[in-house]
């Protein structure tokens, strides 16, 4: 597990592209840093078990099982289009602490202390309601067979395509945890304000390179993000990354309305302000106009040390195709990522087996 943050080894601070302070590190501690990250991937990747997910897992157990799920996102993004991001969401939050398992959904109870309230989850992340109806749905056909992990999984793979993203198959066969962590949830989510070079090492930790996570983000071409997420951000330094463009000044304008710097926490905005309701690679044009909303995204491409982040930036947006490839692929990656403690199959979602 990683150092959180606050307690990092190592205390790294950088300037981005085109501003005249630098604090560059030493190349001593540069090095230090990279031995640690590379030591903390090393022990999560023991951690893991080899995936013995399939594609056919429920073909004889339960055949319509994908086609459930497909049916049920198909209304629930029909009715509320912003349903995809949320389906999308949840199940990276369950894969980022302790593998995907379905942790994420488990309800605190006087003998488990779920997910729900931590950092980056509580007051944020939304969906359990239809996870619930499509659970029920599933046991209706096939009772006590299909996990809530592999259900997340599904769905998200369906929320991305209606939405306009690529299609993947999904590998199924993972198992409900019995557990969840509320500390891994708060140390291993990656959150908007952190620097390259911690997002590079939480995703490496999972297995996942910088490749894998510049194509993730992607998924933010969908998302919409809290006030209390990006206030730092739009009151600091959008305007020297957006280079004080008058076009990036008229859309700042618009999202400090709606995100003042007092009060409005809750308040949203799209991080991809030209397509919020469509999938596709609209998301990397702001990065490269300075314009990203969050200060984990923009990282990618004004970060001094984000020349490999920042060429990925450039090609998926080059290339539509390139990142369709790359995202459907680091989603199976990301996916595989199984709990080494097994578990089981749960009949509600919300609550381990009695």
């Amino acid at each position: 597990m990683l150092v959180p943050p606050q307690q990092s080894l190592i205390h790294i601070t950088f300037q981005r592209k085109g501003e005249h302070k630098t604090n560059m590190p030493s190349s001593k501690s540069m090095l230090l840093f990279m031995c640690f990250v590379f030591g903390s991937l090393m022990q999560s990747m023991k951690a893991q078990d080899p995936s013995k997910l399939t594609l056919d897992y429920y073909t004889k157990t339960c055949p319509h099982a994908q086609q459930i799920v497909r049916t049920e996102m198909e209304c629930f993004v029909r009715a509320e289009p912003r349903n995809a991001a949320i389906m999308l969401r949840l199940h990276f939050h369950d894969c980022f602490v302790q593998g995907c398992d379905g942790s994420v959904l488990l309800d605190d109870t006087a003998t488990l202390i779920g997910e729900k309230q931590a950092e980056q989850n509580v007051n944020s992340l939304k969906g359990f309601d239809l996870v619930d109806k499509i659970k029920e749905k599933l046991e209706a056909e096939c009772p006590g067979v299909v996990t809530c992990a592999d259900l997340l999984a599904i769905a998200a793979r369906d929320a991305v395509e209606l939405v306009g993203g690529p299609y993947w198959d999904v590998p199924v066969g993972r198992l409900d945890s019995k557990t969840a962590s509320l500390d891994l949830a708060n140390t291993d989510i990656p959150t908007a304000q952190q620097g390259l070079l911690t997002l590079i090492s939480k995703f490496w930790a999972k297995g996942l390179s910088a490749t894998d996570m510049v194509a993730l983000v992607g998924s933010h071409t969908i998302g919409f993000a809290r006030c209390a997420n990006y206030r730092d951000r739009i009151y600091g330094d959008f305007e020297q990354t957006s280079k004080y463009n008058p076009s990036s000044e008229t859309y700042l304008s618009k999202v400090k309305e709606t995100c003042p710097l007092d009060g409005g926490d809750d308040n949203i905005s799209a991080m991809d302000y030209a397509t919020p309701a469509a999938f596709d690679n609209a998301f990397y044009e702001q990065l490269i106009k300075g314009e990203g909303l969050l200060n984990s995204d923009q990282e990618m491409w004004s970060s001094v040390v984000g020349s490999q982040t920042a060429d990925l930036v450039n090609k998926y947006w080059a290339d539509p195709g390139l990142f369709f490839k790359q995202f459907s692929d680091s989603m199976v990656k990301m996916g595989n990522i199984t709990n080494p403690e097994g578990g089981e199959v749960r009949t509600n979602c919300r609550f381990v087996n009695t």
